[in-house]
């Protein structure tokens, strides 16, 4: 990143390179659009780019990413402007059956619709957490939000998801 901030485009090339997958995987899950996603993460590696020269290295460059991309995702849910596509998107199948594969696309859609039903925090959180991996600590920082203010997040979230998938579980 310091070479990035001295000019050197091929080190951003690297830094793409390296994290462009999980970036766009958190923009994924939190937007649920593959178009809106790949926006998010060119808005992302731009976003890199001018802030190249005052980057500090005190933490983490990956928790610096995530305190991005974080960013963004919240921003765009908090405009929810209606994404638009020349074609719907490639679905790959690898479930063993259709049977199995019916109740598998049910079961995300639902968990899907529940997801984007949280609030841009509690969802991001959520995603953090369970997706990426990260701990209380990873989150609170990449949110700029202390750690007791994540738990009441991920609280909250879980508490709502638990309630929401539950309807739908008995319906």
């Amino acid at each position: 990143m310091v070479a990035v901030g001295e000019g050197d485009l091929d080190a951003l090339g690297e830094i793409v390179l390296r994290h462009q997958e999980f970036v766009w995987g958190i923009a994924y899950r939190f937007l649920g659009d593959p178009a809106a996603a790949e926006d998010l993460v060119q808005e992302t590696f731009l976003r890199v780019l001018r802030a190249a020269s005052r980057y500090k290295p005190s933490a983490g460059f990956r928790t610096y990413l995530y305190q991005i991309v974080s960013r963004l995702c919240i921003d765009s849910a908090r405009k929810k402007r209606p994404i638009f596509t020349d074609r719907p998107p490639e679905v790959v199948d690898d479930s063993p059956g259709p049977a199995a594969s019916l109740v598998s696309k049910e079961r995300e859609t639902e968990i899907r619709k529940a997801l984007d039903d949280l609030p841009p925090g509690q969802r991001m959180a959520i995603i953090l957490k369970y997706y990426e991996g990260l701990s209380y600590a990873d989150i609170a920082q990449a949110m700029e939000i202390t750690v007791k203010a994540v738990e009441r997040l991920l609280g909250r979230a879980r508490k709502t998801l638990h309630t929401m998938l539950a309807q739908v579980k008995n319906d």
